[in-house]
């Protein structure tokens, strides 16, 4: 039992009793384990959603010898968690999915109306002669797909595909037990039109 909650610290970062629990709530299978803690991290990252967020840190990364940079802002409850390592890691993590990814917004809500609506249009003009049903489900697809390339929380995680980077913030409030927010970041690029 031992090794396995060292095992699943050492995966999810979770503390020792919820490690316990979780393992055996799922009769020792570490990667059950590693479910129920993700369910619950998003479970608590929705209960602390409206706590204000007044310390963090601004992390950058530089790539490509020095073609390329980013600096993103990701803000926390307390300077204790903005001057931990892990969350120092963390928020270095997603400077490296803005430099891979590069996406253009931080949530989908960030993105105005009038792009969506031309994202739209674009879709239906390719779409001509399908059947109204078919062409709203090639729609609704083709949209979340365009989410997921425009905006940061929509993205597959760079370090692990299977989860959206949305999903990697609520583990992190989860395991550490306060609101964070992804506040903005910027991406510069030698040679890139302004």
């Amino acid at each position: 039992m031992i090794d396995a909650i060292k095992k699943l610290r050492e995966k999810t970062n979770a503390g020792v009793v919820d490690c316990k629990k979780a393992l055996k709530e799922s009769a020792g299978d570490v990667e059950k384990a590693i479910e129920i803690l993700r369910k619950r991290g998003v479970a608590l990252a929705s209960k602390k959603v409206g706590r204000q967020t007044k310390e963090g840190r601004i992390e950058s990364y530089i790539h490509q010898g020095g073609k390329m940079g980013v600096l993103i802002e990701v803000d926390c409850e307390s300077d204790f968690v903005a001057r931990n390592d892990d969350f120092k890691t963390f928020v270095r993590n997603l400077a490296m999915q803005v430099a891979a990814s590069n996406p253009i917004y931080v949530n989908k809500e960030d993105v105005p109306a009038a792009s969506i609506e031309k994202e739209k249009e674009i879709i239906k003009a390719q779409l001509t002669g399908k059947p109204a049903q078919a062409a709203e489900k090639i729609i609704d697809g083709k949209l979340a797909k365009f989410f997921e390339d425009a905006c940061l929380m929509e993205q597959p995680f760079i370090k692990d595909q299977s989860l959206k980077v949305k999903d990697v913030v609520a583990s992190k409030i989860g395991t550490i037990g306060e609101n964070i927010i992804v506040r903005r970041f910027v991406r510069f690029q030698v040679g890139e039109e302004l």
